[in-house]
């Protein structure tokens, strides 16, 4: 399979590199009755040389005369939606998203991770289709780009012909993605060989204190929330806040792009997982630990969300 890794100037230093080596570790993990390495990787861009944000100088290969069959693009070293915003307005990422409307028109799989989500989203490639980013980019991403469905919790999510991955070391659950399907077992013992565990949600990563520079409403609203998954409403939470319902609803709806009952219905299934995976609760007695009268309704947003079923998520 040939890969190439697009990479733009100011890259992501720990994106590039959780890439690069979660490949070369699967190269050299495959089984040694393959004839050669499962993925031909090339490290490209559309300038000779780029410098990372870290500052070191990577000289790049020519563009392949033809499409890969993937193409994967490092996230930007921006850091704020300000710096991100303008290193999107440079001439080298007009290039890149040229590219990359070709390469994908041709059939290649376009691959993205944390803030290089918007790069595949400005070249118009998203749009109508399902995705992720990081986290604390989630606001920026659905007012900058309101055609594409955005799926902020989660880790990774597939579309036909793309896949988008979350924040910063999501990099790696991309690359075992890739793996993945390449081969289930080789990405497992990949994962094994990183001490990678699986992940499939971003809800547990949010810094409230990163919120909080936001909107101090939507930080205790967060904080409240955790400690009152059951029994939840919309006018207790306001109450509790001293807030209207109004009020409340229109605070997290601007700063996380979503609703109340949505970030309460993310919460539960973020802690819905960590109790599976800590013992052998029953789904039932997990569903009423996170505010859900049956399991059926926890089994069905399981799925929703992650994509995965019970079993699975076990293991």
């Amino acid at each position: 399979m040939r890969v190439c890794v697009l990479v733009a100037n100011r890259a992501f230093d720990t994106g590039l590199s959780s890439v690069l080596d979660t490949l070369q570790t699967a190269n050299e993990l495959s089984p040694a009755s393959e004839s050669g390495p499962a993925f031909a990787v090339e490290v490209c861009g559309v300038a000779k040389r780029v410098t990372t944000q870290q500052g070191l100088r990577l000289p790049l290969r020519r563009l392949p005369r033809s499409a890969p069959d993937v193409v994967i693009v490092p996230a930007l070293g921006a850091k704020t939606a300000d710096s991100l915003a303008t290193a999107l307005e440079q001439r080298e990422i007009a290039d890149m998203c040229a590219l990359l409307r070709e390469w994908s028109q041709a059939g290649a799989l376009v691959g993205a991770a944390c803030t290089a989500t918007f790069v595949i989203a400005h070249a118009g490639l998203l749009d109508g289709r399902r995705a992720t980013t990081s986290w604390w980019l989630g606001p920026s991403f659905r007012a900058r780009f309101p055609r594409v469905l955005l799926e902020d919790s989660r880790i990774i999510v597939p579309a036909r012909g793309f896949i988008t991955a979350g924040a910063a070391l999501a990099h790696v659950d991309l690359a075992l993605w890739l793996v993945r399907r390449h081969s289930p077992g080789l990405a497992q013992r990949t994962a094994n060989f990183l001490t990678f565990d699986d992940r499939q949600l971003q809800t547990g990563y949010v810094m409230s204190q990163h919120v909080a520079l936001s909107d101090p409403l939507v930080e205790k609203f967060e904080h409240w929330a955790r400690r009152n998954l059951v029994g939840f409403s919309l006018e207790t939470a306001a109450r509790a806040l001293g807030a209207s319902p109004r009020t409340l609803e229109r605070h997290v709806s601007r700063v996380l792009g979503k609703s109340p009952l949505s970030v309460v219905q993310e919460l539960r299934v973020d802690k819905a997982l960590q109790r599976l995976r800590a013992g052998r609760s029953s789904l039932e007695e997990i569903a009423a630990e996170v505010g859900y009268s049956d399991a059926v309704t926890l089994r069905t947003l399981l799925r929703r969300k992650t994509g995965r079923g019970l079993r699975e998520l076990r293991r």
